[in-house]
């Protein structure tokens, strides 16, 4: 398995059963020695953007609605974007891994328009204190495989879980396949 770094995706193993994570598909957006931060890529709410974020429902990848990005700081939103050209940059865009970044919500709106292939607004993220990410990895919470450029920005992300875990190699597909209780197996 590969270590977390910012741009890969984490995936809840079966073992997980925090309601917070359970099933869930999370976005790394930053790694260091001080800890993680990432986003859940498949909990969308019924809470349109522009009902919290004026305007910004015209740039983001549909469905246009806030997605729960964890359960820290669920108060605050963070925008994770995608560049449809690296040499176009916008003003309050800061790169995490190649085109995908993270953009300022402080910024003019109309600057970003024309520079993003897709944007997803979520509130709160995952947070993880220093060497906490790695303990819940080695116990097997967590799968942590390459992401896609477009998972942040699919519009159906209800099969993103299976769908990330059939598209890696070796035995890890198989996981896919697996019921939601294998007990009833």
């Amino acid at each position: 398995m590969s270590p977390p770094v910012a741009g890969m995706l984490l995936v809840a193993t079966p073992a997980l059963v925090d309601p917070n994570f359970a099933d869930s598909v999370v976005l790394l957006l930053d790694v260091d020695d001080n800890g993680a931060l990432g986003v859940v890529l498949n909990r969308p709410s019924g809470v349109p953007v522009d009902a919290v974020l004026d305007g910004w429902a015209n740039v983001v990848a549909e469905p246009d609605v806030l997605f729960q990005g964890g359960p820290v700081g669920a108060d605050g939103a963070l925008a994770v974007a995608l560049l449809r050209d690296p040499e176009d940059v916008p003003v309050g865009f800061r790169s995490v891994d190649g085109r995908l970044g993270l953009v300022d919500l402080d910024a003019p709106v109309e600057l970003l328009e024309g520079s993003l292939a897709g944007l997803r607004i979520f509130a709160g993220y995952a947070g993880w204190g220093a060497a906490q990410l790695d303990g819940e990895i080695e116990e097997g919470s967590w799968y942590v495989v390459p992401g896609e450029t477009w998972d942040a920005f699919r519009t159906d992300t209800t099969d993103l879980w299976r769908e990330v875990l059939r598209r890696q190699p070796g035995e890890l597909a198989w996981h896919s396949t697996r019921p939601a209780d294998p007990e009833l197996n």
